[in-house]
């Protein structure tokens, strides 16, 4: 149900809506669209102002379009993906067709052929949230669908924290807030950081972005942040942060040099690790070296990470009997055995006695996002049901090319062992796996073996480019949902603030027709259309207000407002304070009850990459004389993701087109490399060029390109492939953490970097096939 779009702008033009980004309002005046930050928000994210530009863009996808060889030859595996010409087509013939599509894979192989991809960060509407309508559609209108486990961002810690502590939301999103950080904390020690351009994006959306001020204010109060990690952008200057620059995935060896020092020094807390923990002798076993011959003192560590042994130990020293928070970054567990840097934390905040204390113990990915270090609302938000999937068979989300190049091959996963399933048909809404995934020109490869990929998309990503069938969808702002986030107090009418693009439809209609094809409609849609699934989600949150003899007010009369405060509850410290007070009233949902410094259970499941203790482990690729430096393959500060990244403010943050390669003066001299050249980027695996930027920011031997940039893939005038833009997933390598988790591994690879004289190609990733 649209609105028209105002011609003038004023304060009444101006419509609520929200974006992962932050709440705002955007209304029209002279054609432009103009978008203003939620008044109450005292540190807006100006991620926003990727929309305006974004809107109308020529990387918009305009009609539905089926790809050239497809269409002639049919379904089956071709190495014409991504490379293809593409055909436009009426939404009627090209849904007949992908019904027709979708009953033969089923006929012919079942449910289990079919992949339910659709990885991202969409929208912040809980309606139109592309990953809940694209398996509700699977899951009403076929029967099910292969579905993927845990996050690129989070696919080790969520495997390793039930292990040792609890589920992921309660030790990062139920734990220690930024109220009782100003209050109570002493040290803060964030391994990874705790970067502003990170902990200001939420999933559903986030009204009031607080970091910067909680960290300003703790400081101001006395309260010590220290940071490890080879970027001093990852902490921002409010914090005034001590700065330790480690070697990238070092932080394991670090903590263990740390705690080795408390240890031998009397100075970990003896009775909380005989009262709350499990297995500390084994661990002590390792940590002395008595088990391996190898003490892990601070001067083994100092070998290690590149940090001093005497500011290891005087680091761990000056922790003891404070109130510290130990902090791990998502970063540090998106590299190889990322899992041991998330349970080692956990036992330097057990060795400190600080679990479970205000403002103190361990708060993994404080800092990261910013549903983190906030209140849990005490009523519920809106969500989509997604319907029951017939179909066990699942994936880690970060083994899909493993899984499309490798079908039958068993894959080992958390103690179990099971084969990759035999995919014919991927469905895809709302993420870009070129963006995420490793090795891309290996997941290009992979794509080219299924029968028929199928994308719905705003714009021309190279994950569309690789389809079969592309759906245009509309944009958060063509369409109607709410938003909102469990930790967050602004339930938001996300208001429609411009017709959609071209012959975009909402997801939500597209699988309504293809359900209706498929005899299925009732099933998918409930009969209901979008404004009255909108009132039907909404009464769950109108109906926990009402029982809390609250204001409860019904769905028109929010949809005039334009948002409603919701109740928060009690800041008391989640299941780890619960834990502390009472161990034996509230144990942990752990094997003992207790803190895992050992597991038997893992110990049980015999990885040699992940054994029964925290441990550090070698990469399996480190700095040689062929390729001498440490990439960092991090989140952009100028877009989430790769989303809207022709948006005014990501383009904003690029040089001479291309995405900017930070390191440092004494790397880039070597090179001959000055501020602002043009350099290639390469290793084994490939190649992209990037424009340089000198600072002493990022430790010597390390440079830092951020994801996000869209793939752009080209040749240079020797024939190498390389990506014109500077993705740097061309370079990183596409392995599991370790055979327990099987997260994603892209944060870190190794590279050698050239000045690129040759004359520059233009950028076509924005252009149409």
């Amino acid at each position: 149900m649209s609105e028209p779009i105002l011609p003038t702008l004023d304060t009444d033009a101006l419509r609520p809506h929200s974006a992962h980004w932050g709440v705002f309002r955007a209304g029209w005046k002279d054609g432009t669209l103009t978008v203003r930050p939620h008044p109450d928000d005292p540190d807006p994210n100006p991620l926003i102002e990727n929309l305006p530009a974004a809107l109308r863009h020529r990387a918009r996808v305009a009609a539905p379009m089926v790809r050239r060889g497809w269409l002639d030859d049919g379904p089956g595996p071709d190495a014409r993906r991504g490379r293809d010409e593409f055909v436009s087509m009426s939404w009627d013939e090209v849904l007949d067709r992908l019904a027709a599509e979708l009953r033969r894979v089923k006929a012919q192989h079942g449910c289990e052929a079919i992949f339910g991809g659709s990885y991202g960060w969409s929208s912040a509407g809980r309606f139109h949230h592309a990953q809940s309508q694209v398996h509700r559609f699977l899951n009403t209108t076929l029967g099910g669908y292969v579905r993927s486990v845990n996050s690129y961002s989070a696919g080790a810690s969520g495997v390793i924290l039930p292990h040792i502590l609890g589920h992921m939301d309660e030790v990062a999103r139920r734990n220690v807030t930024w109220e009782q950080i100003v209050e109570h904390t002493e040290v803060v020690l964030a391994f990874g950081g705790m970067a502003l351009k990170n902990s200001r994006v939420a999933s559903g959306g986030i009204s009031r972005h607080v970091e910067r001020q909680s960290m300003r204010d703790a400081a101001a109060r006395g309260c010590r942040f220290v940071s490890v990690s080879p970027l001093r952008s990852d902490m921002p200057e409010e914090a005034r942060a001590e700065w330790l620059a480690a070697v990238p995935n070092t932080d394991t060896a670090m903590m263990l040099g740390m705690v080795h020092v408390l240890v031998s020094e009397g100075l970990h807390d003896r009775g909380f690790i005989a009262r709350y923990c499990e297995g500390w002798a084994t661990f002590e076993d390792y940590l002395l070296g008595r088990s391996d011959g190898t003490p892990k003192t601070a001067a083994w560590a100092a070998a290690i990470c590149g940090v001093a042994a005497s500011t290891i130990a005087q680091l761990a020293r000056s922790l003891a009997g404070k109130r510290v928070l130990v902090v791990v970054a998502h970063s540090l567990q998106r590299a190889e055995h990322g899992e041991q840097p998330v349970w080692m934390a956990a036992v330097l905040a057990a060795a400190l006695g600080q679990l479970g204390l205000p403002g103190g113990g361990y708060n993994y990915a404080l800092g990261t996002l910013a549903h983190y270090g906030k209140r849990t609302n005490a009523v519920p938000a809106a969500a989509l049901p997604q319907g029951d999937n017939g179909v066990k068979a699942f994936i880690p989300v970060a083994r899909i090319a493993d899984m499309l190049l490798h079908p039958g091959e068993p894959f080992d996963y958390n103690g179990r062992r099971q084969p990759y399933p035999h995919i014919r048909l991927a469905y895809w809404a709302g993420g870009n796996p070129f963006h995420h995934h490793q090795d891309l020109t290996r997941l290009a490869q992979a794509f080219r073996r299924l029968d028929t990929f199928v994308v719905h998309e705003i714009g021309w990503t190279a994950t569309a480019r690789h389809a079969d069938i592309v759906l245009p969808c509309t944009m958060t702002l063509e369409r109607e949902d709410i938003g909102a986030a469990p930790t967050d107090p602004l339930a938001v009418a996300m208001h429609r603030i411009a017709e959609p693009f071209g012959l975009a439809r909402d997801d939500y209609e597209i699988f309504a027709d293809l359900a209706a094809r498929l005899g299925r409609q009732q099933a998918f849609t409930e009969g209901r259309d979008t404004r009255q699934w909108l009132a039907h989600l909404y009464e769950k949150t109108r109906a926990g207000l009402e029982a809390q003899g609250l204001d409860a007010p019904d769905f028109e009369s929010f949809w005039q407002r334009g948002e409603i405060v919701l109740p928060q509850k009690p800041d008391d410290g989640g299941i780890l304070r619960a834990f502390r007070v009472d161990p034996d009233g509230h144990p942990l949902p752990t094997p003992s009850g207790k803190v895992q410094v050992s597991s038997s259970a893992i110990a049980g499941f015999g990885y040699t990459d992940c054994p029964g203790h925290p441990a550090w482990l070698p990469p399996s690729e480190m700095p040689d004389s062929a390729y001498p430096l440490w990439l960092v393959a991090n989140q952009p500060a100028t877009r989430l993701h790769s989303q809207l990244d022709f948006g005014g403010h990501s383009q904003s943050g690029k040089h001479r087109g291309r995405e900017v390669c930070s390191l440092h003066p004494a790397d880039a001299a070597a090179r001959g490399i000055r501020e602002g050249d043009i350099v290639r980027i390469f290793n084994l695996r490939g190649a992209c060029l990037a424009a340089a930027s000198l600072t002493e920011d990022v430790m010597p031997g390390v440079a830092r390109l951020p994801t996000g940039a869209w793939y752009d893939p080209g040749m240079d005038a020797q024939g190498r492939p390389l990506c014109m833009h500077g993705n740097p997933n061309v370079l990183t390598k596409d392995i599991g953490t370790s055979s327990l988790a099987q997260g994603c591994s892209g944060q870190l690879t190794v590279v050698q970097i050239e000045r690129f004289d040759e004359p520059l190609q233009p950028i076509r990733a924005y252009d149409p096939p």
